[in-house]
């Protein structure tokens, strides 16, 4: 009796801790700032990582572009995946950085392309989406207010966000110092006006949401142009190849390696 009524209490014990730590988990507050740009009546919400810095020195800036599930307006979503990993304690002290983590609104997309014939290429609209043009207005925002190394501008992006890296370097392709698309897929055509940009690709080859024909496609271009473009392929790896891209150290470190 007094055996059952100390593994009953034990049990209640384990829970109670369990609970505890798992709501002081949850409570623990974000490194991001949670923040809003507001531009001719239009609002962006976003999330800035700042490094911990002195003020002789400037660091390198990296743009987050999240999914298309990430989407809304609780300036929250846009942290699940990928962009925490430039938060942790090693990666905060090895590589010190402002990181911009914007928010897409509902229904709307970073980039602004339409599809080709054969239906894995794309070609870029003229004009910028909305939200693409202030994430753009956003970044030369934060270099007038922070100590940003304009040479060292990285953007980054997974799934909607991998078409929205390349929509970015394709419409402003002298302010980033690097890109790394993962699972994303952009305009062919232009790649010569990317090819002065360091450029590393991510997809998984059994990829069905966003067709790994499209990293294929733009390696091609790129290597035409005159470029060198890094491109991995994870074999037996679906949609969710940003797991392992931005959990690869050699990834992080030459990116960060990169000037303009």
């Amino acid at each position: 009796m007094h055996l059952a009524k100390i593994r009953i209490a034990t049990v209640m014990l384990t829970f109670i801790i369990f609970f505890i730590s798992s709501g002081n988990s949850q409570a623990q507050p974000s490194r991001f700032s949670a923040l809003r740009y507001i531009k001719d009546g239009d609002t962006l919400n976003y999330r800035l990582l700042f490094p911990d810095y002195d003020t002789f020195r400037k660091y390198p800036l990296v743009v987050f572009l999240h999914g298309a599930g990430e989407r809304g307006n609780d300036n929250e979503a846009q942290l699940k995946w990928g962009v925490t990993n430039f938060a942790t304690d090693e990666a905060m002290s090895h590589h010190p950085a402002f990181v911009l983590a914007p928010q897409c609104p509902e229904k709307m997309q970073w980039s602004n392309t339409t599809p080709s014939a054969n239906g894995t290429d794309l070609r870029l609209s003229a004009e910028p989406s909305k939200p693409m043009s202030l994430v753009i207005s956003l970044v030369h925002e934060l270099i007038r207010q922070n100590r940003i190394d304009m040479n060292r501008i990285f953007i980054t992006g997974l799934s909607m966000g991998g078409y929205g890296t390349f929509d970015a370097i394709m419409r402003y392709p002298g302010l980033f110092a690097a890109a790394v698309p993962v699972c994303g897929g952009g305009d062919t055509s232009k790649a010569s006006l990317i090819a002065h940009i360091p450029i590393w690709m991510f997809h998984g080859a059994d990829d069905t949401v966003v067709s790994p024909e499209f990293s294929i496609n733009m390696t091609r271009a790129l290597f035409h142009a005159g470029a060198r473009p890094g491109f991995t392929l994870y074999p037996g790896v679906g949609h969710f190849a940003w797991l392992a891209a931005y959990s690869d150290q050699q990834m992080i470190e030459w990116m960060f390696s990169q000037h303009k």
